[in-house]
């Protein structure tokens, strides 16, 4: 017989929670208990990135508080069995990763196992499992940073992947928290088309989805949900946005390298149009990237095309991820810093694909795919929640 688990995936990149702690963080909570009690979930799998943000061997011990609050709070009090683990071992640099991963089990929720993949078999989940510290010897997480000679010309960094496998009333599935390389320079990204970093993160998703499709052991149908860092297309955005501006490229005197690249209005007082620099992305008219929720970029957002063959998406019907204000009066402004764009992802295998129960009823909204907190300020990163009712068998 056909049963349903309803299964909330959520990702965020929580870097700046710790960099800027008090209002963000509680209103970051909120919004989460919040989504949590609307969709009623009986699996809830969450994925952070940046675990104890830029700063992270200050704010360590503080983010391990945040994982603790959200497991103890009464919002959670109905899910019986949890399953923690956080990458926090900085001192281990060829290694750690800043990723955490929580899953929680909803009392009404039976036969649920998770993978050991030391013995290769499932064993039933109960109680609470905490592992925090480099997580090598944990037996039912397999965790791996991305080898030093992935990018030889970009400093190596804490990116990488976490996977935990689970079984909910025989359905088997992999949960893949993913962090990939994001985009160091906008004029470096404005240089070709598709940018070197794009095709940095997509050597990595290949090797991601390689690794945890291999043969070491029986493939399932997977969710990837994570951080992707996945990038507007920027020179053709850029091409696009200045067509009718006068562009000006301004070098540096000493080395002639691009220092800064300047689109003016060519009516309209010469008012500048855009203004990009390394860490700087200005464009006058920001309501774009908000309006019809992007719709105008989609266009623009090519990265995952790449994967097709492998890899499915539910329709994206929300801003730009990325980044917002940290200023917790502005909640839906973008910072200056970066193009807009859709870096928070859950993107699935097309076996996940057919897992999920959509209603031949079009009034009801049984899969949604969304932010977290669009009026609330978040962080830079937006949350992305997909919300669904897995189709499983109870036999």
């Amino acid at each position: 017989m056909e049963t349903f688990t309803d299964v909330l995936l959520v990702t965020a990149n929580v870097g700046s929670l710790f960099d800027n702690v008090g209002e963000i963080q509680n209103g970051w909570l909120q919004e989460l208990y919040k989504t949590i009690h609307k969709c009623k979930p009986q699996f809830v799998a969450l994925h952070f990135q940046e675990v104890g943000g830029k700063d992270y061997m200050v704010n360590m011990s503080q983010a391990e508080s945040f994982f603790w609050n959200i497991e103890s709070s009464t919002e959670m009090k109905d899910f019986d069995r949890v399953c923690v683990y956080v990458d926090n071992e900085f001192q281990a640099e060829d290694s750690f990763t800043a990723l955490g991963s929580m899953y929680f089990i909803h009392k009404t929720l039976k036969d649920i196992y998770q993978y050991d993949f030391n013995v290769k078999e499932f064993k039933v989940v109960v109680g609470q499992n905490k592992y925090v510290g480099s997580l090598d010897r944990v037996a039912t997480v397999e965790k791996e940073k991305f080898p030093k000679n992935f990018w030889p010309d970009f400093k190596w960094s804490r990116k990488g992947f976490m996977r935990t496998r689970w079984i909910i009333h025989n359905q088997g599935l992999d949960l893949v928290n993913v962090h990939l390389f994001h985009d160091a320079s906008n004029l470096v990204a404005c240089n070709s088309s598709p940018s070197v970093y794009s095709a940095n993160r997509k050597n990595a998703l290949r090797y991601v989805v390689n690794r945890i499709s291999d043969n070491r052991y029986t493939a399932m149908p997977f969710f990837l949900f994570g951080d992707f860092n996945f990038r507007l297309d920027t020179l053709s955005l850029v091409q696009h946005l200045s067509t009718e501006a006068d562009v000006q490229t301004v070098k540096k005197d000493s080395t002639n390298e691009v220092e800064k690249i300047i689109c003016e209005e060519k009516n309209n007082d010469h008012q500048v149009l855009l203004h990009i620099e390394e860490k700087l992305f200005s464009y006058l008219h920001q309501a774009l990237f908000r309006k019809d929720n992007g719709q105008a970029l989609w266009k623009y957002d090519k990265e995952v095309a790449t994967f097709h063959d492998v890899i499915k998406e539910e329709e994206i019907r929300f801003p730009p991820s990325y980044p917002y204000s940290e200023d917790y009066t502005q909640p839906t402004q973008y910072m200056n810093t970066r193009c807009p764009a859709w870096c928070d992802r859950i993107l699935m295998s097309h076996a996940a694909h057919d897992c999920i129960h959509r209603s031949k009823d079009a009034d009801e909204k049984c899969v949604v795919y969304n932010t977290m907190g669009p009026n609330v300020c978040m962080g830079d990163h937006k949350p992305v929640f997909l919300f669904f009712s897995l189709k499983t068998d109870n036999h």
